[in-house]
This record gives structure tokens, C-alpha cells and sequence, in this order.
């Protein structure tokens, strides 16, 4: 019913929402799955950072070949067939700590299929979603990661608990069977009448894929235009510096938010001395604030826009500066906090400003390139993919050489590095969005 009393672009944005939910309802519920293993089995911190960075290689590989995707059959046909080859990976897989090779496999098989994910999305909406919302549309879409994480924080420690690690796999892959029917029941491409300035607006059905050869006369303002797919400009693309700019930013947002997504369970079990079971609903108010900020930081953006307070350069650069440099001192003050509250506000303000900072950067994809969004993503989300392999990979490495120097990990100078590093990055990135972005559409 939902389906057909809603406006179809509205059906396409709550179907994405889940879909994001759902794929970090996931990668929360590894780390937690495969940290509970892990300890149990006395894996040093070393190991199990190269094993919760693994997803991020096959993740990196299939960044840009799923924008390619995307743009030659379409986002919505990607998105399904992703969904269905993590999800029979989460259900075919056993969680076995001692069987590395077989983790390592997985985790790549599932990091490639998410990887086709985000590019798809940005394809979908940008098909689909108008400029003024668009703002809102992708903060929503994207606020699902968050609510994804919060929810695999409160509900998965228990579940461990009580029914086993393993369990973890079997719940996740159900979840992705479910949205997979869903998305399989609800999507498709719009309609060629849908928009009928699309090619103006820069949406729509000017964006659909098409053959090398075939036309498409679109009616705009009385008069018909030819429009023919082209050729991918791949070199304007890598060397633009606006792009770059979002580059950056995606990177530095995903270190920040991989470090804290994979270690923060080691962070509260060992550093704080804490169990994620006795911690009730505190340890999803991080995640739970990045869905909420998220949100925030769409509405602003398009308020700022439509009532033309800023220009849409202005409110990039805006609301993606006060995001990370809030953000930047939030994480390097976050080891000086040794009690649950503290080290839970100091994460929720630190993540809840990185959300924030989304209406910045991540939007700024559909407006740079509204017609390759889901291209650029995959350029951008490549770099994000890579702070996750080196930004996991890294803390075990810091954590393990804390340990030789006989520090021990409920000591705040083990954890300093930790932190510290993205709190410095986040300064950097914000400075260079400001020089170099532009909220002006620069590929035809």
C-alpha cells in the first residue's frame, strides 16, 4: 500500500534508507560477531585488525567498477544483484576464527558486493531526485548507515550473548534477503514522462542508461532536445580539483568513522574496562547522533538553498567545515575521557559532526556531476575504502606496539594515536574542501 500512496521518488529514497541500514546492520555486527571470537580464542590485536580491514580491500575493488556498473545497466539492477551475493555470503560462511582463510575469503567476497552499493545509490537518486531535495534525499539515504549501526550495537551484543556469534551471520543475511524482496517488489527506473525538465534540471530520464547509438527526445519548454549517451570523461574527472576536494573528505570521514566502527567495542571491553552488554542503550548514542545530525545537515542545506540564504557552493563549504572541525577536536579529546558517559558524548559529538559534515561533501557528488554521480562516487568512496583498510589495519598495529612498550590498553596513552590521527585529518580535509570545492555543475 505504501508503495502506491507514496510519490515514487519518496518510495526509491525510504527503499535506499533501508538498504544502507541493513549493509551497516552488517559490518557493526561482524566487528561485534568476530570480536567476541576472536578474544575468545586469544587473537592478538595485530591479527584481528588485518582481519576487520579485510572487507575494505574487496570493498576498494569495486568502488569504481560499480559507478561503471551503475551507469551502463543501471543502479537498480546493481543494487539487487549485490544484495543477493553478501547475503548468501553471510549465510553460507561459518565464524571461525582459526580458519583465517575462509574469514579473509568472506570478508572480501562481501566487501566487493557492498562495494557496488553506494556508487548504485548515488546512479538511483540522482535519476530520480530533484536538485532542491536533494540535499535531504541523500542525508536520509545516508543516515541509514547510522541507524544501521545504532540498532547493531543495542541488539547484536545480546544476541551473541545468548545465541552465539555465528547467529549474528544468519540474522544479517535474512535482513538482506528481505530488503532484496522489497527493492525487487517497489523499484524501477523513472518513467520516461516522469520529469520533463530533466534535462535542464539534470536528473531523471536524461541520466538513464543508454546505448552508444540510441536517442531520446525529451520535451522542454516547447522545444525537443537529442540526447546521446557519452563517453565517460575519465581523465576530466580524476583531475579535477573539485573532485578532488571531495576525495579528500570522503576519506577522511571514512577513517574516522572505520576506526571508530571497528575499535570501539576493543575501546569500551578493554580500554575502558566496560562490558558492551552491561551498557545498555548508551553505546548506540553515537551512531543513533549520526543519524540524527545526518538529517539535520539536509534540511539545513536545502533550507539554505531554496529560501537562498546561501549559494549552494556556500552551504557545502558551510555545514562541511563547522562538520569536521567540531568533529577534529571531539576525536582527540576522546581518550582524555575514562568514564562510559564521557567517552560516549565525546563519540556521539564526534560522529554527530562528521554527519553533519555529509551535506557538505557527500551531496557536493550530484552537484559537481549530476549526470556521473554514481561515477565520482565511486572515485570518492574508493578513497573512503581505502582509510578503512589502512585506518583499521593501523589502530591493531598502534595498539600492538603499545602493548610491546608494555603500556596496557586501559592506559589513555595507548589510545592517543588512535585518535588523534583522524582529529588532525579532519583539520586538513575541512581546509581543503574550502579552497578547492564548488557547488556548480562542471560535467555536462
Amino acid at each position: 500500500m505504501w508503495g502506491q500512496k507514496l510519490p515514487k521518488r519518496y518510495v526509491i529514497v525510504l527503499l535506499t534508507f533501508i538498504c544502507t541500514c541493513v549493509c551497516y546492520i552488517e559490518r557493526v555486527g561482524f566487528s561485534i560477531a568476530y570480536t567476541f571470537a576472536a578474544d575468545a580464542a586469544g587473537v592478538n590485536q595485530s591479527s584481528k585488525g588485518m582481519i576487520l580491514s579485510t572487507f575494505y580491500y574487496g570493498y576498494a575493488c569495486s568502488q569504481v567498477p560499480g559507478g561503471w556498473a551503475a551507469q551502463k545497466i543501471g543502479g537498480r539492477r546493481v543494487l539487487l544483484l549485490s544484495f543477493v551475493l553478501w547475503s548468501l555470503t553471510c549465510a553460507l560462511v561459518p565464524l571461525d576464527p582459526n580458519r583465517v582463510t575462509v574469514l579473509v575469503i568472506a570478508r572480501l567476497l562481501v566487501g566487493v558486493a557492498q562495494g557496488f552499493i553506494f556508487p548504485s545509490i548515488h546512479t538511483v537518486l540522482a535519476q530520480w531526485v530533484p536538485p532542491h531535495e536533494r540535499s535531504r534525499s541523500v542525508s536520509l539515504t545516508t543516515s541509514g548507515m547510522y541507524l544501521g549501526a545504532a540498532v547493531g550495537m543495542l541488539v547484536l551484543p545480546s544476541l551473541v550473548k545468548f545465541r552465539g556469534p555465528q547467529s549474528i551471520f544468519l540474522a544479517e543475511a535474512t535482513l538482506g534477503a528481505m530488503w532484496a524482496l522489497l527493492w525487487y517488489k517497489y523499484a524501477s527506473d523513472p518513467p520516461r514522462a516522469e520529469h520533463p525538465k530533466a534535462t535542464a534540471a539534470g536528473f531523471g530520464e536524461s541520466l538513464l542508461p543508454m546505448r552508444g547509438s540510441e536517442k531520446l527526445k525529451v520535451e522542454n519548454g516547447g522545444h525537443s532536445h537529442t540526447v546521446r549517451s557519452a563517453q565517460i570523461p575519465w581523465k576530466r574527472i580524476i583531475l579535477s580539483l573539485p573532485v578532488w576536494a571531495i576525495v579528500v573528505n570522503n576519506f577522511t570521514f571514512h577513517y574516522a568513522l572505520y576506526v571508530l566502527m571497528n575499535w570501539l567495542p576493543t575501546y569500551f571491553e578493554q580500554g575502558l574496562q566496560l562490558s558492551l552488554q552491561k551498557m545498555g542503550s548508551s553505546k548506540m548514542m553515537p551512531y543513533l547522533n549520526m543519524f540524527v545530525f545526518s538529517n539535520i545537515g539536509g534540511v539545513i542545506a536545502d533550507h539554505l538553498i531554496t529560501a537562498r540564504i546561501l549559494s549552494v557552493t556556500k552551504t557545502r563549504k558551510v555545514l562541511n567545515t563547522v562538520g569536521f572541525v567540531v568533529a577534529s577536536f571531539a576525536l582527540m579529546a576522546l581518550p582524555l575521557f575514562r568514564t562510559s558517559g564521557g567517552a560516549v558524548f565525546c563519540s556521539s559529538v564526534a560522529l554527530g559532526f562528521l554527519a553533519l559534515g555529509r551535506a557538505g561533501f557527500a551531496v557536493n557528488h550530484m552537484d559537481v556531476a549530476p549526470r556521473y554521480a554514481g561515477i565520482v562516487m565511486g572515485v570518492s568512496n574508493t578513497a573512503g575504502t581505502l582509510a578503512g583498510i589502512v585506518g583499521v589495519d593501523l589502530t591493531g598495529r598502534l595498539l600492538e606496539a603499545a602493548k610491546t612498550a608494555h603500556l596496557d590498553l586501559s592506559s589513555p596513552e595507548s589510545w592517543r594515536a588512535v585518535f588523534f590521527i583522524p582529529g588532525l585529518l579532519c583539520f586538513f580535509s575541512s581546509f581543503v574542501f574550502i579552497l578547492f570545492s564548488t557547488g556548480e555543475r562542471i560535467f555536462d
